[in-house]
């Protein structure tokens, strides 16, 4: 059990919203966090945070663009960040005509360029609501507003994320693309282990590239930037109405393009409310579970 006398650090990795109690539980019972369960702080960042810090324990980011992040602060020394630039690779569908990703299949969205990953997070990572997600987390774990925090599309997935600071200098974190890298660099911290991968090398590969993403082409990455100024509960429902939406993908109820439909309408729907600790933030997910089926069915999607 996770919250047991000899366990020192607990690896949160359950996929959604379902890793929250679960995480807090451990936080509660003064374990380290290696944190790869991004909607833990999406749904519920503020409580999380606030118990962190009242349990004295550290929290460790799993997910490769906020490791990145760590990493680049090491040597911080107080100085202040003008922004944060999370990198994402651009997915599968990066460079096909807008109108063709109303016909994207489950098999063309689970095709991932860069990453092998479950299929949720693969899908999200495809509609980019794993980047928007990420932009919710990072402002928890790091203390910026949403303002402060870019996306940049970065098809070789080489610079993981980067740090800018007040003076125009941007230090960016490097390497293959392999989970290995983060999920090593959170259970050891601050060692590093060396680990069974093929060097980087700069000069085989030729060129890093970056653009700016597409808001018709990724509006789910909108939707995310929209919940997290919006605060609150907004963050928790824009996950639960993503996960409701992905898995009817998934089961190929409804189209790609119906996931931001999905979204959007259960945003428009909500209003927000205070989430300062777990239980606002179940009711919130509960809340937008439910909406999300009931807009589905309203719409004659066939649900289990």
């Amino acid at each position: 059990c996770a919250t047991e006398a000899g366990v020192d650090m607990v690896v949160s990795a359950i996929v959604g919203a379902a890793g929250l109690v679960p995480t807090m539980r451990a936080i509660e019972a003064g374990k380290d966090i290696a944190l790869a369960n991004k909607e833990t702080l999406v749904a519920a960042g503020e409580a999380v945070m606030t118990a962190v810090r009242h349990h004295g324990v550290n929290l460790y980011p799993v997910d490769s663009e906020h490791s990145a992040i760590f990493q680049a602060l090491q040597g911080r020394q107080g100085n202040v960040l003008r922004r944060l630039i999370l990198t994402a690779s651009g997915g599968p569908f990066r460079t096909w005509p807008l109108g063709r990703l109303q016909g994207v299949t489950r098999e063309q969205a689970l095709d991932h360029p860069n990453w092998s990953m479950g299929p949720k997070i693969t899908i999200d990572s495809a509609t980019m609501m794993n980047k928007g997600l990420e932009v919710i987390e990072a402002s928890w774990l790091f203390d910026l507003p949403a303002d402060q925090i870019a996306v940049h599309i970065h098809p070789q997935s080489i610079v993981h994320s980067m740090v800018e600071y007040l003076d125009g200098s941007v230090i960016a974190q490097m390497g293959v693309p392999d989970m290995k890298v983060p999920i090593a660099y959170a259970i050891a911290y601050p060692e590093r282990l060396e680990l069974p991968l093929e060097p980087l090398d700069l000069c085989r590969l030729g060129q890093l590239t970056f653009e700016q993403p597409d808001p018709q082409r990724f509006p789910c990455l909108e939707l995310a930037y929209r919940a997290l100024r919006s605060g609150g509960t907004a963050p928790a429902v824009l996950n639960a109405a993503n996960e409701v939406a992905v898995d009817a993908f998934l089961e190929q109820r409804i189209g790609f393009m119906d996931i931001p439909e999905v979204i959007a309408a259960v945003l428009d729907r909500h209003k927000v409310g205070d989430c300062t600790d777990v239980e606002q933030a179940l009711e919130a997910d509960r809340w937008g579970r439910a909406e999300s089926r009931v807009l589905l069915l309203s719409k004659g999607v066939n649900l289990r």
